[in-house]
């Protein structure tokens, strides 16, 4: 028996998206398989039905859990409350609880410098990321205080170190490590721990801004000190599902970085 069986985590950004050589390339999918062998029931939203819909297919045949696919786009304009609460009231009428909040989700225009910017490009980092990080956390506060359950939000070393060309992501993840400090302070007393990740794997995304971007590429994506970029699963999920977990329950407010190396602060 899991860790996790009978409970249930809602993922965002947890739709299936492959490598060039077919292999597993999202980060939210990794962390949904690393859930997924511990037993946890899943709920996974994205905006690509078909790539929830392929998470689902997979992970159901490989490790028999349940999986809720679920498609929602936080976006400028849009009645994001309405969009967020429809998932979490779905979650709860086919699971019944919910146990753990991962919001990977995220959307952005790289490559753009500051003076390019424009501001739809922006909105469309803030919305996808911060805003859905917000709207997520608000509407699963009662099932977590419920549960006393645990949410961990995804930053970048972007919003670390300031990447070239990537204004309005760093701003929405540097927003997001800001919520999670305060979330961390006001749900403590309900049981609920609250951490950040900032991740480097490499993943269908990376690869495409390599296609797309190869400059901004070469100005901001560096092998890292081990010698190889992260497992979606092994070196990303896995540290999600622990910080999840009972053995890391005291552990909130913080900012993990899995960048092998890379992501050394004082």
């Amino acid at each position: 028996m899991g860790a996790f069986e009978g409970k249930t985590v809602i993922i965002t950004g947890g739709g299936f998206a492959a490598l060039k050589d077919g292999s597993a390339g999202s980060i939210g999918y990794g962390i949904a398989t690393a859930f997924a062998k511990e037993g946890a029931n899943l709920v996974v939203t994205g905006r690509n039905m078909q790539k929830l819909e392929a998470a689902q297919e997979k992970l159901e045949a490989a490790y028999g859990v349940r999986v809720l696919p679920m498609a929602a786009d936080v976006q400028a304009g849009a009645d994001n409350q309405a969009v967020v609460q429809k998932v979490v009231d779905a979650a709860i009428g086919e699971f019944g609880r919910i146990d753990a909040l991962v919001n990977n989700a995220q959307a952005s225009a790289s490559g753009v410098s500051i003076a390019d910017h424009t501001t739809d490009q922006f909105d469309l980092a803030i919305y996808s990321g911060l805003y859905a990080t917000f709207y997520y956390m608000q509407a699963c506060y009662p099932h977590l205080k419920e549960t006393k359950g645990s949410v961990v939000n995804f930053a970048s070393g972007a919003g670390l170190f300031g990447n070239v060309g990537q204004v309005a992501y760093a701003a929405a993840k540097e927003g997001i490590r800001g919520m999670s400090r305060v979330a961390a302070n006001e749900w403590g007393k309900d049981g609920i721990n609250v951490n950040v990740v900032c991740p480097l794997a490499w993943t269908a995304a990376l690869e495409r801004f390599q296609d797309e971007y190869p400059d901004a590429f070469v100005a901001n994506v560096h092998m890292p000190p081990m010698g190889h970029y992260g497992d979606v699963e092994h070196e990303i999920g896995r540290v999600v599902v622990q910080l999840c977990g009972p053995d890391f329950k005291y552990m909130s407010g913080e900012t993990v970085t899995l960048e092998g190396g890379m992501g050394l602060r004082p």
